[in-house]
């Protein structure tokens, strides 16, 4: 079975991204920040990331170009996901080596289609 960490600050945004996760019969880790998920990371080893970009500490734009740099976890999917999303931070996250990027409030069906064409790679 798949493990999916999530990485978000705010508990709201993690219930409901954890909840439409499950209902794909997933296995959910959490992270409050990106310390957090970073030792998550390297207990669970997880087989997709999905990453808020506005947190306290470190940010997600951050924490993936760090993901993304490191020979252990640089073949993670990660999915960035926050309330900007403008053109600009779609680019900063391509940029970073972000393998997707969806807006906030997130829509269920496109994250569900993200993660399953992430995970099946």
């Amino acid at each position: 079975m798949s493990k999916v960490l999530v990485v978000d600050d705010s508990l709201t945004d993690r219930k409901v991204i954890s909840t439409y996760l499950q209902e794909l019969g997933l296995t959910v880790l959490n992270a409050q920040s990106a310390e957090e998920a970073m030792e998550t990371i390297n207990q669970h080893h997880p087989n997709l990331i999905v990453l808020d970009v506005v947190m306290g500490g470190k940010s997600g734009f951050e924490m993936c170009r760090q993901l993304k740099a490191d020979q252990t976890t640089q073949t993670i999917p990660v999915i960035l996901c926050s309330s900007k999303s403008s053109e600009a931070d779609k680019m900063w996250g391509d940029v970073v080596g972000a393998d997707a990027y969806v807006a906030k409030p997130v829509d269920r069906g496109e994250l569900v289609n993200k993660v399953k064409e992430l995970i099946t790679k």
